[in-house]
């Protein structure tokens, strides 16, 4: 999977599975335009792949705000000329809470970036890329937007809509040379897991993600760059034929049927 003389666009590529995915593009090759409203972060991200003799830049962005979106995919035009991978992942967790509970302002900053940002990043990049007869975009989901998570109702619905998007995104340009995925991460050792593990159990978040863990076939968490290969594969010619797809990444998690609930036991 080489990327020579591509151009990967990547929100939310400050931490995690963002920046993993940013670096394993520049190593295969391909200039990467790093986006994130963590200015820092997406500095550090553009900065790492430049030290190690990749092309990237940095811009930092509201993915909430349509300008904002339209700022960045101008700004990889600019630096690159083209957007041919797109990797359409920022998104926050939210809040642990029961729906009859859940804070209203909280629902609506969940909503607003894992769809709204979801959306407009995808309003803003599928001109250039039916205009270019080409490109892959890649949506992250979650294994959330397959099967429920209590206690989550703000991120469950959110990522349930994220593959909403890709199949309707997916089917509307699947014959402009363009290809929309989703890939649905489970539990993957970032920043966002051990915040719920922390919201869990303050005095112990250890603890929460041994239970976590041991719930998981594979028995431990997955890793940002395990995710990584599989979104390269799908921004790859080798997945010419695969659009409108969610791919699980999640160590077996919905294949038997688990769920790794995120609400404490009464």
């Amino acid at each position: 999977m080489q990327f020579d003389g591509k151009v990967a666009l990547i929100t939310g590529a400050a931490n995690g599975i963002g920046r993993a995915t940013a670096l394993a593009f520049a190593a295969r090759g391909a200039k990467v335009m790093v986006v994130d409203r963590d200015a820092a972060g997406a500095e550090r991200t553009a900065g790492t792949i430049q030290q190690q003799a990749g092309q990237a830049r940095f811009h930092v962005s509201d993915v909430t705000k349509s300008a904002d979106v339209q700022a960045y995919v101008k700004a990889a035009l600019d630096a690159f000329g083209s957007i041919d991978c797109f990797f359409n992942n920022a998104g926050i967790e939210g809040k642990v809470a029961p729906v009859a509970e859940y804070d209203e302002a909280v629902f609506d900053q969940v909503i607003g970036i894992n769809v709204k940002g979801v959306f407009l990043g995808l309003r803003h990049v599928l001109p250039v890329m039916l205009k270019q007869k080409s490109g892959a975009v890649v949506n992250t989901a979650s294994v959330a937007g397959l099967v429920a998570t209590p206690g989550m109702s703000a991120y469950v619905a959110s990522k349930h809509a994220v593959i909403g998007l890709t199949k309707a995104a997916a089917g509307e340009v699947a014959r402009s040379g363009v290809r929309v995925n989703a890939v649905c991460p489970g539990p993957i050792d970032t920043r966002m897991i051990h915040s719920l593990e922390g919201q869990l159990n303050p005095a112990d978040p250890a603890s929460v993600g041994a239970r976590y863990q041991a719930a998981l076939p594979i028995g431990r968490y997955g890793t940002a760059e395990e995710v990584a290969n599989v979104v390269l594969f799908l921004c790859s010619d080798l997945a010419g034929n695969v659009t409108g797809a969610q791919y699980v990444v999640d160590g077996g998690r919905t294949a038997t049927g688990g769920s790794v609930t995120a609400m404490p036991k009464s």
